[in-house]
Order: structure tokens, then sequence, then C-alpha cells
């Protein structure tokens, strides 16, 4: 199963927007992996938000990517606000 999910850093005020098999490793990762990337430089994060996508890899990414195009915090606050991305997983899975 593939998870579209969404994070929060409180010391920098900003979301991140992943997807993933295993959210709860994911996080995992981006908090405590000594690597040099953007999700190092924010820490902590904090998880807001998970939306099942379903058994496809390629439309998780589908929309992780639409959602990152946007370059648009009020779309992610929507999207949180909404708790919902059924509109999202419909136009994406009509396409694939």
């Amino acid at each position: 199963m593939f998870y579209l999910y969404i994070l929060h850093s409180p010391s920098s005020d900003i979301f991140y927007v992943g997807s993933t098999d295993n959210v709860e490793r994911r996080l995992d990762e981006h908090n405590y992996l000594s690597e040099n990337s953007f999700t190092s430089k924010h820490r902590p994060w904090h998880l807001i938000v998970a939306f099942e996508i379903g058994h496809s890899r390629t439309i998780a990414l589908k929309i992780e990517k639409h959602i990152k195009r946007q370059k648009s915090r009020k779309y992610i606050e929507d999207i949180i606000e909404r708790n919902s991305i059924d509109r999202l997983i419909a136009r994406f899975s009509s396409v694939a």
C-alpha cells in the first residue's frame, strides 16, 4: 500500500509532501538519518496527515509531484483542512 504524507517543521514553519509505502519508517528517516538533505535542515518533523493511495506507486508519485508543482502553502493547507485527496486520486487514477 502506498501513502501520500504531509509533514510540518515547527522550527521552520514549512510543510513537506512525500510518498512512501511505510509512513512511520519515512518519518524516522526524515528526523534521524544523518544525511545532508532538505529535510535534515528543518528538523524536527511532525506528521500532519497521511492518505492511503492504493497499490500504485506511480499514482502516489504523480500526486506528490502535482502538489509540489503548485508551490503553494495554501494548497497544502487546503488539503489538510479538507482531510481528503480523493479528487486527486480519482484524477490521477483515470490517467494512469
